[in-house]
């Protein structure tokens, strides 16, 4: 179409619209290059894709394993470096212990770092101590252990009887039974600052703490506790979560073994031949006047047993066991303890386990632990054989100092 002077208005469109594929042809190269990137990019996508899935997979499935491993690594090294496994059997002495029962507590500890010490408590003898070194140089925090100790002081000074409901927050009230069943920390502490720091120490030590258990029991340990308050550490801290107090496997089975027993506190004796077994008597240390408590202490202790921390222990409702766990960090070590007594007719046994390590050690495994004792004597028949009827008990005064 011409409008003037012979100028044509659609040439110029025309080679406009031309010029793009005569730039294009002009310049070969790059008109095949583009091709060929878009294919480089094609066939290079498919390939890239595949192994960005890999990575991606390998990173779901590798990251949480790493981060897992870096954790527990964390977890065990810091904060406690005490390996939690090891052969706890290592350097101990078994001459005059009683075999059957050495061979049960020892399965039942099985790999774990730890020490299992089974008194009679009606006598005071020490049937087995696995773990000698631990079990005698040792002294760690009792963690909820020492919650027996301000259970019975409460019970003596009045504070409270069973059924007592302490208030511990706005609606929440708790009961001796379930306090200790469950291991309430509120409750005890608050048993604590009532009681104050004379009345603890009068009742602890009433039960041995911060003296040696055992008589002439070469390399024991005295354990730790204080004279007088510690400074930055409150009374219901002490009896609430152990702090401040230095308590071993022997004291614990001493504790464990006057509760069984009704009211006394023997010396802990060790015969280390034939000849000290056949001599063997039992030394009374002190008889404490607490027999019309024990029975308010037991449901509670029982209960730990059956629907509380200690449920692992349980292996046979007519064989009960009575006991109280503990779990902490003492140092560099996480803690776990469990001293306990069964109920079978007169062949009672007091077993206390300590454990120590990383984060699978605890009250609950130490339960666990000593159940098995008890579950493994009980397969032998142990419990309904008859032991000899014990000697007369030798009240001391002055002939047996530690």
């Amino acid at each position: 179409m011409v409008l003037s002077a012979g100028f044509v208005v659609a040439a110029p469109a025309r080679a406009a619209k031309k010029s793009t594929p005569k730039t294009a042809q002009a310049k070969p190269k790059s008109k095949a290059a583009k091709p060929r990137q878009v294919t480089a990019r094609s066939t290079t996508r498919p390939a890239i894709k595949p192994q960005t899935a890999l990575r991606t997979s390998s990173s779901l499935t590798k990251r949480p394993t790493t981060t897992s491993k870096s954790r527990r690594t964390r977890r065990v090294y810091n904060p406690w470096d005490t390996p939690t496994y090891a052969d706890s059997t290592l350097g101990d002495s078994i001459d005059g212990e009683d075999l059957v029962v050495r061979k049960a507590a020892v399965e039942a500890l099985g790999p774990y770092n730890g020490s299992v010490v089974v008194v009679d408590p009606n006598t005071g003898r020490v049937l087995t101590m696995v773990n000698q070194k631990l079990a005698l140089t040792g002294s760690f925090q009792p963690c909820s252990t020492i919650k027996l100790v301000a259970g019975v002081a409460a019970l003596s000074e009045g504070l409270i009887q069973r059924e007592t409901q302490l208030k511990l927050g706005r609606r929440t009230y708790m009961d001796l039974t379930m306090a200790l069943a469950k291991s309430n920390n509120p409750y005890f502490y608050k048993l604590g600052e009532q009681l104050g720091f004379e009345k603890v120490n009068y009742y602890a030590r009433l039960f041995g703490l911060g003296e040696r258990a055992g008589l002439n029991i070469e390399g024991e340990s005295e354990g730790a506790f204080p004279s007088s308050p510690i400074k930055g550490i409150p009374v219901g801290m002490m009896t609430s979560y152990g702090e401040g107090i230095g308590l071993t496997p022997l004291q614990l089975a001493a504790v464990m073994s006057t509760l069984a027993n009704g009211g006394t506190l023997h010396y802990l004796q060790y015969p280390r031949n034939q000849e000290e077994i056949l001599n063997f008597v039992p030394r009374v240390k002190r008889y404490l006047d607490i027999q019309q408590w024990i029975p308010e202490l037991k449901p509670g202790l029982m209960g730990a047993v059956d629907y509380g921390t200690a449920r692992r222990a349980s292996y046979d409702p007519n064989e009960p066991i009575m006991g109280k766990t503990g779990t902490c960090t003492d140092s560099r070590t996480h803690l776990g303890w469990f001293g306990s007594f069964n109920e079978v007719g007169r062949n009672k046994l007091t077993v206390v386990v300590l454990l120590t390590g990383g984060r699978p050690v605890n009250g609950p495994t130490a339960a666990g632990i000593a159940g098995a004792v008890y579950r493994n004597l009980s397969g032998v028949q142990y419990f309904a054989q008859g032991r000899p009827t014990s000697p007369n008990a030798l009240v001391s005064s002055g002939c047996c100092s530690n």
